[in-house]
C-alpha cells in the first residue's frame, strides 16, 4: 500500500470521528452567525439611509391609504431626490399636529422583538409620532381654494384632482376657503381624504402656521407594500400639477 493511499484513507477515518464531526458543525454555525450578522447590518444600513417601512395610522390618506396599510419609504428625498408637488411624504409632527400619547408598555419579550424588527426596518413602532400627507405646495407657491368649480389653484393653476375622495354628493374639494403662500424651505400639504384630513389647513393656530418644514420630511412614500391585495406603486400624478412652475415664475 503506498503513502499516499494510506493517507486518504486516514484522512477518510479522521473525517468520522466525534471530535471532526463537531468541528465540521462549530464552523457551520461559525458561518451561519456570520450571515446573520451581515444581514442585521445590511438591514440596519438600509434602513438608516435608503428605504424604511411605516404603517399609515389613521384614515386621512383614503383611498389612496387605507389605515393600517405598510408603505417603502425613500429616505433619500429631500436631501438627495428634490420633493415634487404629488409626492406622498411622511414627515415628524412639526408640533401641535397630534394629540398627546400615553407611552403603551409591552412585555419584556414582546418589547425586545419590537426594538429588533425595528432596527432592520421591518417594524415601525414611532409610525404614530409621524404624518403622512399629499404635498400641495412648495416653497413660494401660492395656494388657493376653492374656485367657482370647487377646486384648489396653485401659482393660478387649477387643479383636478382625481386622487381626491370626498363625500357624496360633495364637489367642493375643501369644506373651508383658504389663500396662504408657502414660506421658505417649507410645505402645504393636505390628505387625499378631504373631509377626514387634519392636514395644513387646519393646523393654522400651531406655531408654523400649518405648514410643515422639510428638515421634518422623513421621506417620500414610493410603494404600498402590505397587504398584498392593496400592492401599488404611489404616484404624484404630474399631470395634475402641469403648469404650476411656470405660473410660479
Amino acid at each position: 500500500m503506498t503513502e499516499d493511499t494510506r493517507t486518504a484513507r486516514d484522512e477518510r477515518a479522521d473525517s468520522g470521528t466525534p471530535s471532526s464531526r463537531r468541528r465540521s458543525t462549530l464552523l457551520f454555525l461559525r458561518d451561519l452567525v456570520v450571515i446573520f450578522l451581515v444581514a442585521v447590518l445590511v438591514s440596519f444600513l438600509i434602513k438608516t439611509f435608503l428605504i424604511r417601512s411605516f404603517f399609515i395610522p389613521s384614515q386621512s390618506m383614503e383611498m389612496t391609504l387605507v389605515q393600517d396599510d405598510r408603505i417603502i419609504v425613500n429616505q433619500l428625498t429631500p436631501e438627495v431626490m428634490p420633493i415634487e408637488h404629488g409626492d406622498v411624504v411622511v414627515f415628524k409632527d412639526p408640533g401641535g399636529w397630534l394629540p398627546a400619547r400615553a407611552e403603551e408598555s409591552q412585555p419584556p419579550l414582546v418589547a425586545a422583538v419590537d426594538w429588533f424588527l425595528a432596527f432592520v426596518g421591518l417594524s415601525a413602532p414611532d409610525s404614530n409620532d409621524h404624518l403622512v400627507k399629499r404635498v400641495i405646495g412648495l416653497p413660494g407657491d401660492h395656494v388657493v381654494c376653492c374656485n367657482a368649480l370647487g377646486q384648489m389653484s396653485v401659482n393660478g393653476v387649477p387643479l383636478d384632482e382625481p386622487y381626491v375622495a370626498l363625500p357624496p354628493g360633495e364637489s367642493k374639494v375643501s369644506r373651508d376657503d383658504f389663500d396662504v403662500t408657502v414660506p421658505d424651505d417649507s410645505l402645504w400639504v393636505m390628505g387625499d381624504n378631504r373631509y377626514n384630513s387634519k392636514d395644513s389647513r387646519y393646523n393654522t393656530e400651531t406655531p408654523l402656521k400649518g405648514f410643515v418644514p422639510m428638515e421634518n420630511v422623513v421621506g417620500r412614500a414610493v410603494v404600498v407594500s402590505w397587504p398584498v391585495s392593496h400592492w401599488t406603486w404611489l404616484d404624484n400624478y404630474p399631470q395634475v400639477f402641469a403648469g404650476v412652475d411656470e405660473g410660479a415664475e
